[in-house]
């Protein structure tokens, strides 16, 4: 039998790899700006010209750009959402909010019972962070509304993706990201008109978030199924009695008056 010759890979090749799976589980951000080529090389141990060779691959690829004024970043084509005319149509059109409820509801449940399984200390780290950060929000409205707090809201669910540790699972939550911030936005607003619904809000998610500190995976699971149900189940409430509005407005505008004498 005749065996071919395993071939060593080339350096180059073998950075550009390594950088295209920071970029993809999270390390890299899109728009990061990637440490001075000295540094860089000295922590993967490799010399200047290869990974120099390595940045012109990526470059090519259109994952990592180059910036006026000095620095190689990662390209912002990278970041947060998918070009894709359908999630353009669907923020614009509020009807379908009750769809990206439910995708959130499976994406969401994966995504935190994995953090809860595999979440390092820095990750966990990050959840506090972005938790009080969320709870700030909550306690001390900004002037904007509920923009604010559904940014941090949205970003504390984007840190359970990153947690998760699931490429796939972290990339449709991204993709989505800004269409999850602009529901959530519409969200709050019906939710916070409701008493008591603004501390309940933060002991759900003070509740997800023990549950993935504390690494009970069907808890966090539960916990963030429970929480998309109760603002499905607000949002269905608002929604009928916005109907019942409509629909006596039009029977008195419709009405038929009654002749005089």
């Amino acid at each position: 039998m005749e065996y071919r010759p395993v071939r060593q890979p080339r350096l180059a090749d073998v950075i550009t790899e390594r950088l295209e799976a920071m970029m993809l589980e999270g390390s890299l951000s899109p728009g990061q700006k990637l440490p001075p080529e000295r540094e860089l090389a000295e922590q993967f141990g490799v010399s200047r010209p290869s990974l120099r060779e390595a940045i012109q691959k990526l470059a090519a690829r259109g994952l990592l750009t180059s910036r006026q004024g000095g620095g190689t970043y990662v390209s912002d084509r990278l970041n947060s959402r998918y070009d894709d005319p359908l999630l353009e149509m669907l923020s614009r059109h509020e009807e379908f909010h009750l769809d990206l409820l439910e995708f959130r509801d499976a994406m969401e449940g994966i995504s935190a019972y994995y953090a809860a399984l595999r979440s390092t200390p820095a990750d966990r780290d990050k959840l506090r962070a972005c938790f009080e950060a969320l709870e700030h929000s909550y306690h001390h409205p900004a002037p904007e509304g509920s923009q604010e707090e559904a940014r941090a809201d949205a970003s504390f669910h984007l840190a359970i993706a990153e947690a998760a540790h699931n490429v796939l699972v972290l990339h449709n939550i991204r993709g989505i990201f800004h269409l999850l911030e602009k529901s959530i936005t519409a969200n709050l607003a019906y939710l916070f008109d409701k008493p008591g619904n603004r501390d309940f809000l933060i002991r759900q998610h003070k509740q997800l978030l023990d549950a993935i500190l504390e690494g009970r995976a069907e808890d966090a699971r539960t916990c963030a199924h429970e929480h998309l149900v109760f603002v499905e189940e607000n949002l269905l409430e608002m929604e009928r009695a916005d109907t019942r509005a409509q629909r006596a407005m039009r029977r008195a505008q419709g009405g038929i008056s009654r002749p005089k004498g």
